[in-house]
Parts: structure tokens; sequence; C-alpha cells
């Protein structure tokens, strides 16, 4: 019996120690497994963050930039206006040119290119044959039979 139990002894201690080897090392690589992690996601949050940043600064500049664009319309609006109430040598002219001015103002709509255009939305497509006068209708319970 003395000699079988240093052949136990031996598998024992040896399944043992490596259990405690491997709890050692999973907690070891657990503690640096999540820094890794807490980081990655700390430079993430970061990226989007001045991602958002540039988004809104983007908008605010656009939003800026169309401000000024409607003032300087409003400005060279105005500027003809009074140029055409000057520079106009009669009221017809005046009437004419601040009445083109209005005009111009509003978005025009689209004029169709061709008369045809008008052709085709005065009279629907037809999906049935044309009916002489006197023919029986399609509905009707003789249509179609020869006589």
């Amino acid at each position: 019996m003395e000699q079988s139990l240093p052949v136990w002894l031996i598998p024992v201690l040896t399944l043992v120690g490596g259990i405690v080897i491997g709890v050692i090392l999973a907690r070891v690589l657990q503690r640096t497994a999540p820094g890794k992690t807490q980081h990655q996601l700390d430079e993430l949050q970061e990226r989007f963050d001045s991602y958002q940043s540039e988004v809104v600064t983007h908008f605010n500049t656009t939003a800026s930039l169309v401000k000024k664009l409607t003032q300087n319309y409003h400005d060279v609006q105005e500027h003809l206006s009074n140029g055409a109430e000057r520079l106009a040598l009669d009221e017809v002219s005046r009437e004419r040119l601040l009445a083109s001015l209005v005009d111009d103002s509003r978005p025009r709509e689209r004029k169709p290119q061709h008369d045809s255009e008008f052709d085709l939305a005065a009279e629907p497509p037809r999906d049935y044959a044309q009916k002489h006068t006197g023919d029986p209708s399609m509905l009707s319970e003789g249509y179609g039979l020869k006589r």
C-alpha cells in the first residue's frame, strides 16, 4: 500500500496545482481585459462626441450662410427696386420694372416644352376598343356574337 500512495498522490497534487494556477491566471487576465475594453469604449465615446460636435458646427455654419444669402437676396431686390424708381423715365416704365421685379421673386411654374403634353393630359388613355354608333357595348349579353 505504501507504494500506491505516491502513485495516487502525484496526480491529485498535479490536478490541484493546475486548478490553482488556472484560477490565478483567469483572475489576472480578467483584470487586464476589462481595462483594455474600457479604454476602447472610452476612445469610441470620444470619437462619437467629436463627430456630434462637428455635425452641430456644420449645421450652425450652414444656417448662418443661408441667413446671409437670404439677407443678400433681399438687399439686391431692394437695390433693384430703388434703382427702378430712380432711373425710370416715366410712370409706365417704372410700373413695368417694379412688376418684373415682383414677378421674378416668385417661383415660376413649369411650362410644358411641347403642345403635345397638353394633349396627353386632356384625354385619358383608352384601354378599350372604340365603339361605333349602334354597336352593342362590351357589357351587353350579345357582344361579340355573330347573328
